[in-house]
């Protein structure tokens, strides 16, 4: 008896978007009884638990077909290939191709070789297989962007993702105009390095381009929200729209990865501690109830003491709100992996936990400060919903999915707020 596709995403919110689009290739072409993994390759430690998570599933199924895609396949594909528990090895420019799941739909024997991975470095354009209504059915999320053209020393995701390429500025407006009609409150644009966004087309806009753009097409649109940013690429438009559109919600996620200059060198970053810190003011100031995220790593080779008191002094330099802390892993193919000094494990541990001990004391704050305000709150399920700056606050009366609630938050309870 055939059985409909099984997919398990490791990973980014790209990554997420991506499986929606295979789902949907994937059963154009009529492919049944098989996995597909769709896996990250940001650290070894992903890797890792992409062939813990390979080996569960084949064990829950035996007979199915197992498909590994995603970056780490397109990083180390013959990793996967030597995996007796895997049948096919599919790269990430393959896997948006419907041709590719025709073929594998077709006659899995002898129609496609094991390993279909090709040079990503050679891709040129963006994905053309774009979804509408992927998230919850409050929440949209957009790709409008995909690679990256910058060689951190510590990532390796360029050479899973290619370089950078973005979706046209009408194609994203149309889209997002399909959203708004389906009854969507809320998109979210996504991408690799989101902010590099239009260096590959006519005229090389800005992010902040498009955002006005969308903003001005699209009036009926509620809320828009940008992720993970490169403060060092914010234009003058996207702080023109921080200072004076509504409708782009006040929360910015943040690549910063460091507080101290010399290890942000060595990462090979292009901004400094202090560049990091004004774009933070800045922005406060456009926008008084403006909310940081970021991105910080601990432990990356070389990092003393003092490197990493930077570190910990930026979250409140920078007032930031929600951290995502990385604590530093080895990745064979990248220049940090052959640094000398690498930092203990033992170390590196002690330092991620400072941080997001840190991390914790600054949503303890954000919390104390909503008490007694008014949010506009976008209700995900009917008794949770986020504000403007992506705080989670929770409803004893059910409200209606989707919608967007007006309310006076009066407690919180762990790390939600309370309506």
């Amino acid at each position: 008896m055939s059985q409909p596709p099984k997919f398990t995403t490791l990973g980014c919110r790209l990554n997420a978007y991506e499986t929606e689009a295979m789902k949907e290739l994937s059963q154009e072409a009529g492919l049944d009884n098989a996995v597909i993994v769709n896996t990250c390759a940001v650290t070894a430690e992903a890797v890792r638990k992409a062939r813990q998570e390979i080996r569960k599933l084949r064990r829950e199924n035996p007979q199915a077909t197992l498909i590994v895609t995603g970056c780490a396949a397109q990083t180390e594909p013959e990793t996967f290939a030597q995996m007796s528990e895997v049948d096919r090895v599919i790269g990430n420019t393959e896997k948006m191709q419907p041709q590719t799941w025709q073929n594998m739909a077709a006659d899995f024997v002898g129609q496609t070789e094991k390993v279909q991975v090709d040079d990503i470095m050679s891709v040129t354009e963006t994905a053309g297989h774009l979804i509408d209504g992927f998230g919850t059915r409050s929440r949209a999320y957009v790709q409008v962007q995909n690679g990256c053209d910058h060689r951190c020393t510590f990532c390796i995701i360029p050479f899973g993702r290619g370089n950078s390429r973005s979706v046209p500025a009408g194609v994203v407006v149309d889209q997002i105009k399909r959203l708004v009609d389906k009854g969507f409150n809320e998109v979210v644009l996504t991408g690799v390095d989101l902010t590099s966004w239009g260096a590959d087309l006519p005229a090389q806009p800005k992010l902040g381009d498009l955002v006005m753009r969308i903003l001005k097409l699209v009036p009926d649109l509620p809320r828009l929200r940008i992720s993970s940013i490169d403060s060092i690429e914010v234009d003058e438009n996207l702080m023109q729209a921080i200072a004076t559109e509504p409708r782009l919600m006040p929360h910015l996620h943040l690549s910063l990865q460091h507080g101290d200059d010399l290890i942000l060198k060595r990462m090979a970053r292009r901004h400094l501690r202090d560049v990091a810190i004004r774009f933070c003011e800045e922005a406060k100031r456009l926008r008084p109830d403006m909310t940081f995220g970021a991105d910080i790593i601990a432990g990356f080779p070389t990092e003393t003491d003092a490197h990493f008191e930077n570190s910990l002094k930026l979250v409140t330099d920078c007032d930031l709100t929600w951290l995502h802390v990385f604590p530093y892993s080895k990745r064979e193919g990248t220049p940090a992996a052959k640094i000398p000094n690498q930092v203990s494990g033992k170390v590196i541990k002690a330092r991620a936990a400072a941080l997001r001990a840190a991390g914790e004391t600054q949503v303890a704050a954000h919390l104390s400060a909503q008490q007694g305000r008014v949010h506009q709150v976008l209700m995900e399920n009917p008794h949770m919903g986020r504000t403007e700056q992506f705080t989670e606050v929770s409803f004893a009366a059910p409200q209606t999915e989707g919608a967007i609630v007006t309310t006076k938050i009066i407690g919180q309870a762990g790390q939600q707020l309370v309506a």
